[in-house]
């Protein structure tokens, strides 16, 4: 019985690891990989050869016709990871049944947008048919990405409740952290190319399983829903169907973006919400011990320093290194920021008795106020961004004697990425809740 259970399990876990799934979701949004467009063209020319064979001059157009599909079953044998091979044109697949050789002029063919962020490799070229679709699925992508981050929870801090913005980024620091670890302890690849097509290259060097974009989209809605309801006067119904939409989206994402396979999504989502209903208890006392804890700031730098570093032993170097450091740093310096505001009262939360909050008016003067608030405060972390980056890298090359001339491959020794990007995003943490909020006001934008 037991063993009938396992074997089953078994079975499930391989069968939503299988690369093939993700390659079907990709061609009913409309993606796929030029060979597949030129089988079709391939077939097409293989029916006109059989119609005009009857006039005369077929045979030559039906043999050219079999070379290609000759030449590409041949390339089609290889699938990596054990996926069987496609069949051929004549036998065309059951995904291709559906499609017609005129869905391939529907389409446009494109380039993945940011190349690999390790190796450099822009990706190869495919073909999109349905461009709302992958829009979409763009946007859902980015929700997980640092340009997202670098916006979100400082415009939430700014423009909207500091008080949940530090709750909210504990949740991501500790739901990033803990899923790019367990990421390095199970090292599993990212789904095969063929069949899969990698519609994104940027993170296609890191492990897949879990996928931390499908922890994110689903803990930082939900984290954002159960911290504001009620904080918030909001119909309920509007706060569910925003975080629902919001993690469907992202998750799907990453299916449609051929980077993780139906199984690394799913356990993506399962254990951000078992992180929630650990640390979730618990975010009143962690956000109450970095603001008043007199030992607050030695312990918050020590600790992520010594996450990270704990991180940095799992693997060797890769890109999910330095991204681990940049969220420790970013989650320390936020922290810290919190406990010298709270001492010198800057952006203080309101008190108990103003509960629930009532969202403000949306007047031109507001949305103009908002979006000044953004703007300054995005350009001043922009500047912090750059000029640390400038001044970290030489400075901690020449500290561990390593050549500073190679950017890319000095950063992949853990002496340079660790406190290179602690120090870095350390410090635009600190800035967007201590020194942006401090320059507000004093020109009068609080």
């Amino acid at each position: 019985m037991a063993g009938g259970i396992k074997t089953g399990f078994v079975r499930l876990v391989n069968n939503l690891q299988d690369p093939q799934h993700v390659a079907h979701f990709q061609r009913l949004c409309g993606v796929r990989g030029l060979e597949a467009r030129d089988r079709l063209n391939g077939a097409s020319c293989l029916r006109h050869g059989d119609n005009v064979s009857q006039n005369g001059g077929g045979d030559g157009i039906r043999r050219r016709a079999a070379e290609t599909e000759t030449d590409q079953e041949k390339r089609n044998n290889g699938v990596a990871n054990g996926a069987p091979a496609r069949e051929t044109v004549n036998d065309r697949s059951w995904d291709e049944q559906d499609g017609s050789e005129q869905d391939c002029a529907r389409g446009s063919t494109v380039k993945p947008m940011r190349r690999n962020s390790l190796t450099g490799d822009v990706g190869q070229e495919f073909l999109i048919e349905n461009k709302l679709l992958y829009c979409l699925f763009m946007l859902g992508t980015e929700l997980g990405n640092e340009l997202f981050y670098i916006c979100f929870f400082p415009n939430f801090m700014w423009n909207v409740d500091a008080f949940v913005s530090r709750r909210l980024v504990v949740v991501w620091v500790w739901v990033m952290y803990l899923g790019q670890c367990t990421k390095d302890v199970f090292r599993w690849p990212r789904p095969a190319s063929p069949p899969v097509v990698k519609v994104e290259m940027f993170y296609n060097s890191e492990y897949s399983m879990p996928s931390t974009h499908a922890m994110s989209g689903t803990a930082i809605p939900l984290s954002l829903f159960l911290i504001t309801y009620g904080r918030w006067e909001y119909p309920l119904l509007l706060g569910v169907s925003l975080a629902i939409v919001w993690c469907v989206l992202v998750c799907l994402s990453r299916i449609y973006m051929g980077m993780h396979s139906i199984l690394d999504v799913i356990a993506g989502f399962l254990f951000s919400l078992l992180i929630l209903l650990i640390f979730g208890p618990a975010l009143d006392t962690i956000d109450t011990f970095n603001q008043t804890h007199p030992y607050a700031p030695v312990l918050i730098v020590s600790l992520h320093l010594g996450l990270g570093l704990f991180s940095f032993t799992l693997d060797t170097w890769s890109t999910s290194r330095g991204d681990t450091a940049q969220i420790l740093g970013s989650g320390a310096g936020i922290a810290l920021a919190s406990h010298l505001n709270h001492r010198l009262g800057l952006l203080s939360d309101p008190p108990v008795s103003m509960l629930p909050l009532q969202p403000p008016a949306f007047t031109l003067s507001m949305i103009g106020l908002c979006a000044l608030r953004f703007l300054l405060g995005v350009m001043i972390l922009l500047v912090t961004r750059a000029v640390m980056k400038a001044l970290t890298i030489p400075l901690v090359c020449w500290a561990f004697g390593i050549p500073s001339n190679d950017v890319r491959k000095a950063r992949q020794h853990m002496e340079v990425e660790l406190p290179y990007r602690y120090i870095v995003y350390g410090t635009v943490g600190f800035n967007s809740l201590f020194l942006v909020p401090f320059v507000f006001a004093h020109i009068g934008l609080l």
